[in-house]
């Protein structure tokens, strides 16, 4: 299993927030750069970059420090949040990332999706289904929708798509401990698709679990900022797994 940090950048810096909550914000680190050459330095391959002051704004704010991140490591970076036009897609690849994650986009624009998965290849794009009480939830968890996860998973997979990662948002940033049920009752309908679980990791033996479940990667964030386990831990992990 693959093990995928997250930054979530507000004004540049390294931040954590708890249910998303803008008004719970801690801030952890000033230079998210040196964050990721801390993960890089310690086995880690994937990062996972989230701008929340373009999710809020509905567009891309974080640009430079994507640029400056991919131009710091060889971390395999997705990136997302506010990614609303098939321009800011093209200017967030040339910025230096593998792959752009999408959430509300997939959800209120289909069909736009589909005309980026053309464009740059399925594979280049992350999905995020946001989920609260089976439901997926859109525009920062702010407005729910009425459509299950697992029909929103099914078209997504019918779109070709290949990497999704699913959020319970009442467990994200709680350190609660991940969604293990949930995560079992998609790959028990989708037993062959490539789920990243995100959101409520506490501490290593959930990540056992989520690889027990059958979960191809886990975005891990508060866990680490909040030392539930050190780094040099989880690069132990990961070589014994």
């Amino acid at each position: 299993m693959i093990i995928i940090p997250a930054i979530d950048l507000i004004d540049g810096k390294c931040v954590r927030l708890t249910h998303g909550d803008y008004q719970q914000k801690r801030v952890y680190h000033d230079d998210p750069v040196e964050v990721a050459l801390q993960f890089a330095d310690h086995g880690i391959q994937r990062l996972h970059l989230v701008d929340l002051d373009g999710a809020k704004a509905g567009a891309v704010q974080n640009l430079r420090v994507l640029e400056r991140v991919a131009r710091a490591t060889s971390l395999v970076i997705d990136f997302g949040g506010g990614v609303k036009t098939i321009q800011q897609v093209a200017s967030v690849f040339d910025a230096g990332a593998a792959m752009v994650t999408v959430g509300s986009v997939a959800v209120k624009q289909p069909a736009l999706l589909e005309e980026w998965l053309m464009e740059f290849g399925a594979s280049k794009f992350l999905v995020g289904a946001d989920v609260k009480d089976q439901l997926i939830q859109i525009s920062g968890w702010t407005e729910s929708t009425q459509e299950t996860v697992f029909d929103f998973i099914g078209k997504l997979l019918g779109l070709g798509v290949t990497q999704i990662f699913c959020t319970d948002i009442s467990k994200d940033g709680a350190l609660a401990g991940p969604s293990v049920e949930l995560y079992r009752s998609i790959l028990a309908s989708y037993p062959d698709m490539h789920l990243i679980a995100s959101g409520g990791v506490s501490s290593l033996s959930d990540l056992d679990q989520l690889q027990q479940v059958g979960c191809a990667a886990a975005i891990v964030g508060k866990a680490i900022y909040e030392n539930r386990f050190t780094l040099r831990e989880l690069q132990t992990w990961i070589e014994t797994h």
